[in-house]
């Protein structure tokens, strides 16, 4: 399967493909993946992310399933890298990790079917939909400054074409300790419902990337951990845990809470889709 990466080489960027353990610039130029400074694989016009997806999540929510999926925005501010840092700004305590599979639109695709929409696809890589849940309690709905905020939105290590999502196996480590695991069979809705269901109304453009949705175990994680997302044929994807060096600024806007919907979110539930008051946690 190609997998193809961008990288920035001697201060350009460059699209490479990988061959065993180096990337090879059309030019030539051979660099070692080790020594690579990655950049997101693709250069999207729009990231949508489904928000729940797979069965371990829903049933760690004792909820259920809508009868048709549900999408937020993360905008483009947000794309990171691998090897990149992840900022948690000074001030917050909840930034959860969720690994994914990433689809990334190869050519321009508007009111296609799900059977038709694999066809638009390019390849798939690995994302890290992370959430910063101090801000729960803000931008209701549309989870903005919760998904949205920068660097939190790290796609990579490369794109990978001719991938067969089925039967796949997801995990998520922190310092090298799985805290996910899950498969590409328990998502309720596969990767081409997802695409077709979103064009119906909006066009996606070659190089757009959607979110399949998380595995349970989202938790927060701290400055100094190490993140990895491994995803079966689609490689590793590795990030680090920094603290932002400024707090938020508290002269405008809503503030970092700690609120019941807060704690439930990080730590293993989730408000808007339980219906029910969260249990206490210790």
């Amino acid at each position: 399967m190609p997998e193809y990466r961008r990288i920035l080489l001697d201060g350009a960027v460059f699209e490479v493909i990988r061959e065993g353990d180096e990337l090879v610039a059309a030019d030539g130029r051979r660099v070692k993946i080790a020594e690579a400074h990655h950049l997101p694989p693709v250069v999207p016009s729009k990231v949508v992310a489904v928000h729940l997806n797979h069965r371990s999540r829903v049933e760690e929510f004792a909820t259920s399933l809508p009868p048709a999926p549900t999408y937020f925005h993360k905008p483009t501010s947000a794309l990171n890298a691998h090897g990149g840092a992840i900022v948690r700004p000074d001030g917050c305590k909840y930034l959860n990790y969720e690994g994914e599979v990433a689809i990334v639109i190869g050519r321009t695709c508007r009111n296609v079917s799900p059977a038709e929409a694999g066809d638009y696809i390019a390849g798939y890589t690995i994302a890290n939909d992370y959430g910063l849940h101090d801000f729960r309690d803000t931008d209701a709905g549309s989870m903005l400054r919760v998904k949205g905020s920068d660097t939190l939105c790290p796609l990579g290590p490369g794109l990978v074409t001719d991938w067969d999502f089925r039967g796949k196996r997801l995990r998520t480590y922190v310092n090298g300790e799985v805290v996910q695991d899950g498969s590409t069979d328990e998502m309720e809705w596969d990767m081409h419902y997802l695409v077709a269901d979103i064009a119906r109304t909006i066009t996606l453009y070659p190089g757009d990337v959607l979110l399949s949705g998380t595995p349970a175990n989202s938790r927060p994680v701290q400055p100094g951990d190490v993140v990895e997302v491994e995803v079966e044929g689609l490689g590793r994807l590795t990030n680090h845990i920094v603290i932002g060096p400024v707090a938020v600024r508290d002269d405008c806007g809503a503030q970092p809470t700690t609120s019941e919907e807060v704690l439930s979110t990080a730590l293993g539930g989730d408000w808007e889709f339980r219906g029910i008051r969260a249990p206490q946690r210790t």
